[in-house]
């Protein structure tokens, strides 16, 4: 974490630091900082045992939850734990972290059961955008996983003068993923690729690439589960098979990717 307050974003860049699972942090050339979906802890690992699935984490997160300081926004997809999960949020709100919380409906109830007042949250849905400093956030459209979360959401990120962002968050594929976010012409496309659990798989994060003409493709949810695992390779693959094989952008929990227009 002091990595990152330290780390200096050129103008018309934006840098990138995966945490593993959907997570990210997000910087800014003005030094605005972004997580979202920060999968901390190992608490999914007794959801798992309920279920019979290997949830326990496979690697240590590349931050502790009370390390995350300076964050500007507090970005959430939905309500499931490996997204929102309060054993990342507790000690985050104990060192003094007040979001400010960016979530959809009923991720923000989950919040608010947590202890998290309203004064720290903000409401988004889709076609939604806040805005802190030099970034534009908003929300996007997803198909969630069940029906226990019905207001999932994807985010866009726009830099000032500079490179988008769109992170899929957990979702199906549908043709309207495209439709709704083409227009905006993301440079980068954070991907989820565990089709196991209904979500994207290779070939169809391949195709929503394709379809979105994006700069570079990074393959995430796929690493930390042994019951939801994907070899990212089959991203790569696909995207060759889109003609879309130089995309590829597989990135190292913790360092940082920088991705310039430039």
């Amino acid at each position: 974490m002091k990595q990152i307050v330290a780390h200096r974003v050129s103008r018309g860049a934006v840098t990138i630091w995966w945490l593993g699972q959907a997570g990210f942090i997000v910087k800014s050339p003005l030094g605005k900082v972004l997580a979202l979906d920060p999968y901390l802890s190992n608490s999914c690992k007794g959801i798992g045992e309920q279920h019979d699935f290997r949830m326990d984490r496979q690697v240590p997160p590349p931050i502790a939850a009370k390390d995350l300081v300076g964050i500007d926004r507090y970005l959430i997809t939905h309500s499931h734990q490996d997204h929102l999960d309060p054993e990342t949020i507790g000690p985050y709100r104990k060192a003094g972290g007040r979001g400010p919380f960016v979530a959809p409906a009923e991720a923000l109830e989950k919040l608010q059961s947590f202890g998290v007042p309203a004064s720290e949250t903000t409401m988004i849905w889709p076609n939604k955008t806040v805005t802190v400093g030099d970034l534009a956030i908003r929300a996007t459209f997803a198909i969630p996983f069940g029906g226990d979360d019905l207001t999932h959401v994807g985010y866009l990120v726009f830099v000032t003068n500079g490179p988008t962002v769109y992170f899929t968050g957990d979702t199906a594929y549908h043709e309207l993923l495209a439709d709704a976010v083409a227009p905006h012409k993301p440079d980068v496309l954070a991907v989820v690729i565990n089709g196991a659990f209904r979500n994207l798989g290779p070939a169809e994060a391949a195709l929503l690439a394709k379809r979105l003409g994006v700069k570079r493709v990074i393959p995430c949810h796929h690493d930390l589960f042994l019951d939801n695992c994907q070899p990212p390779q089959m991203l790569h693959t696909n995207l060759k098979l889109q003609g879309m094989g130089d995309a590829y952008q597989l990135l190292e929990q913790g360092i940082p990717f920088t991705f310039s227009r430039k």
